[in-house]
């Protein structure tokens, strides 16, 4: 039996407390499911300040490369001493260190959530390593220049390798789905960066003929989205349009804190959650770690495809089914106008995997 090995990168703010929620409930799972994971803590954040002086230290990145893929809890990169603020936040090197290029944030209505919206089921391909983010677009440097005290330029980066890859993990997805793929861009504007992107993901339409295509200009797609959300299959779009895009999905049908992501290339997964880390209500064990549960439901799909391993698969089922049990029984965190904390929710979910 394979021993799958994934690192727990516990964070900042809320972190600590969701990231141990996902471990605890991952591993009755696991357990259940027959399958063998191993947990490696790696510092990252304030912890990896302390005792490496970097948030996102060299044996961090060094364990990960050994390791089947991770679940990254939030960072609260905007309180790091001045000297760590220069470079990417943690997740951003992380995302460009291992160039794990396609961000998958799917937006689906839950049983006992209420929503803006209702029947959505849909998922966001956010490429992850260039477009508008100008921190992790550029092999040296940062992407942006100050030309004098009032002036300042930021690059915003399309290449052709990139737009193809993550189009076809778009398109891949869209074939075992509803069939269907919306390209976002603002190719009436942004002529040439965002028109390569349109006009490329087109190109590779092309090679999915059983998949129907349209696009929007990124404006009118937030209008779309909150009008009919439920008419959208796969989305794909640039770093900063999917960033933005997803946080709105997220709200529309139920909250931000229920979003989960992954973020993969061809052989690692990181399994993050969309929201931040919440400092206000840190160490109060009241913070919701369904986004994250979420996204290591998405990892542990992930590895089940690429290994050929379907203990993982049921594995992640059991999660997401003891989830979505347990907040239809009516046990939730408080932001969900529930009144169970962090460690009473996890032990309702834990319990539930235990009946399933």
């Amino acid at each position: 039996m394979t021993t799958y090995k994934l690192g727990a990168l516990y964070g900042d703010g809320i972190g600590p407390e969701i990231t141990q929620s996902a471990v605890d409930i991952l591993k009755a799972a696991s357990q259940k499911a027959g399958a063998n994971i191993e947990f490696v803590t790696l510092p990252m954040g304030w912890v990896g300040i302390q005792e490496y002086g970097d948030p996102i230290p060299q044996y961090t990145k060094d364990e990960l490369e050994k390791l089947h893929g991770w679940i990254m809890g939030p960072h609260d990169s905007a309180a790091y001493p001045e000297q760590h603020q220069a470079g990417r936040n943690p997740s951003g090197e992380l995302r460009h260190y291992f160039d794990l290029y396609a961000n998958v944030r799917p937006a689906k209505n839950m049983a006992g959530i209420q929503g803006v919206v209702e029947d959505t089921d849909l998922v966001i391909f956010r490429e992850n390593t260039e477009g508008f983010y100008c921190d992790r677009n550029m092999y040296v440097g940062a992407g942006e220049w100050q030309i004098t005290e009032d002036v300042v330029v930021s690059a915003g980066v399309f290449t052709r390798k990139a737009v193809e890859r993550i189009a076809h993990e778009a398109f891949r997805m869209a074939r075992q789905r509803r069939k269907k793929v919306t390209i976002v861009h603002k190719a009436n504007v942004i002529k040439l960066g965002t028109g390569l992107f349109k006009n490329v993901c087109l190109e590779v339409a092309r090679q999915y003929p059983e998949v129907q295509v349209d696009d929007y200009h990124i404006d009118a797609m937030t209008a779309h989205l909150v009008r009919r959300a439920k008419d959208f299959d796969v989305i794909v779009t640039e770093n900063m349009f999917g960033d933005i895009l997803s946080d709105l999905t997220g709200e529309l049908v139920g909250s931000l804190g229920l979003a989960p992501s992954i973020n993969t290339n061809d052989r690692l997964a990181m399994a993050q959650a969309a929201h931040g880390s919440a400092p206000d209500i840190a160490g109060q064990n009241v913070a919701n770690p369904v986004g994250i549960i979420l996204s290591t439901v998405m990892l542990m799909e992930w590895l089940s495809a690429r290994h050929n391993d379907e203990m993982l698969k049921t594995a992640g089922r059991l999660m997401e089914q003891a989830v979505f049990k347990t907040m239809e029984e009516g046990v939730k965190t408080r932001d969900l106008k529930g009144t169970a904390s962090t460690t009473e929710f996890t032990a309702a979910i834990v319990a539930n995997i235990g009946k399933l």
